[in-house]
């Protein structure tokens, strides 16, 4: 009796030593799972926490960027505003000289129409007084111009210009040596002649025949005949030369001498 009852109190100990070793096992299991979780969580926030850091990073990158981009376009900006306020101000000042230019059109205009009127005047006084070569078509191109002065629709400037032209046409003809064909009064009948222009010192003619010679009086105002001896071959050496069919050669011509004052 005694012996089973040792029995059943030595398994009785036996099993309340299993049982105490089994819940000790599973609270150190448990423990270890807690630590295990909490190095996870740790590790999980510090992956998060490297996202966040990257992200941050790419977008402080990307940040930086833009501000380089937006400096160097301010930049610019501020450079080409710069040159276009100074091409503002020459504007400006260009628009202010304009404006007064157009203040004072008026006034240049009421004083450009005398002076074209003197200009004419001047002009055809010349004509009339100097060698008359060409005379008509020179005193017609003086017509011209002053009945243009009444035309509404030729501004000032273009008369001004038309007379200067003019002006710069007679200029020329002391320039040169020329020839043309015309028709002359000799001894009462009306002759043909070639006449031969050298600037303004010489005006001769000779016959289309060769015979007669004569050169211009300006002094007289009137032709004077020629010795056919002394001049008659540098008359016609002249024309062709003026013609280009000859090549340029000293003449002996008939030029009127300068008179003391």
């Amino acid at each position: 009796m005694t012996k089973h009852r040792l029995k059943e109190v030595l398994i009785a100990a036996l099993f309340t030593a299993g049982t105490l070793g089994f819940s000790a096992a599973a609270v150190q299991a448990t423990a270890l799972d807690s630590i295990l979780a909490v190095g996870e969580s740790k590790n999980d926030a510090a992956r998060n926490s490297q996202l966040k850091i990257d992200r941050l990073a790419d977008e402080t990158r990307d940040l930086l960027s833009d501000y380089k981009t937006v400096t160097k376009q301010v930049d610019g900006l501020k450079v080409y505003n710069t040159r276009l306020q100074r091409q503002i101000d020459n504007q400006v000042a260009r628009i202010a000289t304009i404006e007064e230019n157009i203040d004072n059109s008026t006034v240049i205009a009421r004083q450009m129409t005398p002076l074209v009127i003197r200009m004419l005047d001047g002009l055809e006084t010349f004509v009339e007084l100097d060698v008359p070569f060409e005379e008509k078509e020179r005193l017609k191109r003086v017509q011209d111009l002053r009945s243009s002065l009444d035309r509404a629709d030729v501004s000032v400037a273009e008369k001004f210009r038309a007379v200067l032209e003019a002006y710069n046409i007679e200029l020329q003809y002391g320039r040169g040596i020329d020839t043309y064909r015309g028709s002359i009064d000799i001894d009462g009948n009306e002759r043909e002649v070639d006449f031969l222009q050298v600037g303004r010192i010489a005006l001769a003619y000779q016959t289309t025949d060769g015979a007669l010679s004569g050169a211009w009086d300006n002094t007289t105002r009137s032709w004077v005949e020629l010795p056919s001896g002394d001049y008659n071959s540098a008359i016609r050496k002249g024309i062709r030369i003026a013609k280009k069919q000859a090549s340029f050669e000293l003449l002996k011509m008939p030029i009127a001498a300068p008179e003391a004052n």
